[in-house]
């Protein structure tokens, strides 16, 4: 699995090559979101694997970057083979490249 850096991740979706998959809390998307990722909290991803393409890029990301590197361990024990996680969460993304999201 790869590190991305926040830089890395808008260039990639940007391009529209990855498949972001947030995996905070629903709480926690009301307070910040990147538009267009899909949702899917940590607690649920092993039952709703099967929503998301294998063959498709996945970028995984929550609020500093704890709970995206198992969730991509968990998508690359379920045959997943493009795995990332976004490095220092959403809070990580305000600071580097939107800063009109929510930190908290």
């Amino acid at each position: 699995m790869r590190n991305l850096s926040p830089e890395e991740l808008k260039s990639l979706l940007d391009r529209g090559q990855v498949r972001l998959l947030d995996v905070r809390q629903p709480e926690e998307l009301e307070i910040a979101r990147i538009a267009g990722a899909t949702h899917i909290p940590l607690g649920e991803l092993q039952a709703r694997v099967d929503e998301l393409d294998r063959n498709q890029p996945v970028v995984a990301m929550c609020h500093h970057g704890v709970r995206s590197e198992m969730a991509g361990r968990l998508l690359e024990r379920n045959g997943f083979a493009d795995v990332a996680h976004l490095s220092g969460g959403i809070d990580a993304w305000s600071l580097a490249v939107d800063p009109s999201v929510p930190r908290y």
